[in-house]
């Protein structure tokens, strides 16, 4: 079996995913387990969100923080780019998808960026991973305020998500309260954290599977299913795969013609087009009722397993490339080294545009 995970190209936490979703689909929560399976939803929530707090360090990603034009690039294109490509795709239905995958499209569209890949990926390709802490950081910790209020105006008229004064005391309680503890709790659980990563990865994982479940178990009980063909999720697929394109060009032409360097091109690029299943996840169970919670996290789902496999190519291209052009005598290092200090916004194995 580990040799078979290994070999797949899909991402093993993916498979869980998936085999989660499955199982909520034959064996949907229903009566008292339901109820008991929501309240376990709400406290792993809470712990998520803890998690989140306590694990992001404002003092480690400060190193990254004068890039600061870096950093508005990437923040504009998660959560002003992303956002008006949703709007735009609006043509898309009810002649591609269905008003539930477009609500989820749209909610895709406005959570934050992954940290734990997008930093992966920059180191795997040579790019700024100081600037990459500190954007994928405040990306997230932007997202836990912008995400739900961009929800309530992007999906307003919809009924998809209502800000009610108990809906903004859920927000509130389920998301804000427990990661601002966590922030203030961290200099005392920062160490401890780090001693149990694997153990605290497994804790994420596992809330996260929780999550999934309970959402696609209501929806299953509700009949959304039955509102989805086959034909459909292929074109939802080819919505999420033309999405990313068109971020991963824009990111890549807007970072040129600021003349950024290849190494801070590779962060704009990996943090700006990238969305956190980590983080969307949770949030929609908050945002969205349980009748429709479940097809709203479909395009989220799929648009990260998309995500991974195209960055994950090209990281590991772009870092052989690097590895490749690097010169193996000394003199011809520091010739090499002159010429990109002298010429910062020259590339190496700049796919999207070479340089000479």
């Amino acid at each position: 079996m580990r040799r078979w995970l290994s070999r797949s190209p899909l991402d093993p936490y993916v498979l869980a995913l998936l085999g989660t979703v499955l199982v909520a689909t034959v064996l949907p929560a229903r009566g008292r387990f339901a109820d008991g399976a929501s309240v376990a939803t709400m406290l792993a929530i809470g712990l998520l969100f803890f998690l989140y707090g306590a694990r992001i360090s404002p003092g480690e990603a400060w190193a990254g923080a004068r890039h600061w034009r870096l950093h508005a690039l990437v923040l504009s294109s998660t959560f002003v780019l992303f956002p008006l490509l949703g709007l735009a795709a609006r043509v898309s239905q009810p002649g591609v998808l269905t008003p539930e995958l477009y609500q989820g499209l749209l909610f895709l569209c406005v959570v934050p960026s992954t940290v734990q890949s997008s930093i992966a990926f920059t180191s795997m390709a040579g790019g700024n991973v100081p600037a990459a802490i500190f954007s994928a950081s405040c990306s997230n910790v932007a997202g836990v305020l912008l995400t739900p209020v961009l929800s309530g105006v992007m999906l307003a008229g919809t009924g998809a998500v209502s800000f009610s004064a108990g809906s903004i005391l859920a927000i509130v309680a389920q998301l804000l309260l427990p990661f601002a503890v966590g922030q203030a709790l961290r200099p005392w659980l920062g160490d401890w954290m780090g001693r149990h990563k694997r153990a605290l990865t497994l804790v994420d994982r596992g809330s996260t599977l929780l999550v999934v479940y309970t959402a696609f178990s209501a929806g299953v009980v509700a009949g959304v299913w039955q509102r989805t063909s086959p034909g459909r999720l292929l074109a939802l697929l080819g919505v999420l795969v033309a999405l990313l394109i068109v971020v991963l060009l824009a990111t890549a032409g807007a970072a040129r013609l600021l003349g950024f360097s290849w190494p801070d091109r590779i962060t704009t690029i990996f943090c700006g087009s990238k969305k956190s299943m980590a983080t969307g996840l949770p949030m929609a169970a908050v945002l969205f009722s349980p009748q429709t919670v479940g097809l709203v996290l479909l395009p989220l789902m799929l648009f990260h397993q998309i995500q991974l496999l195209v960055c994950a190519g090209l990281a590991r291209r772009w870092g052989a490339r690097r590895q490749g052009a690097h010169p193996r005598r000394s003199g011809e290092l520091t010739s090499a080294a002159t010429r990109r200090a002298r010429h910062p916004g020259r590339t190496l194995g700049d796919p999207f545009r070479s340089d000479g």
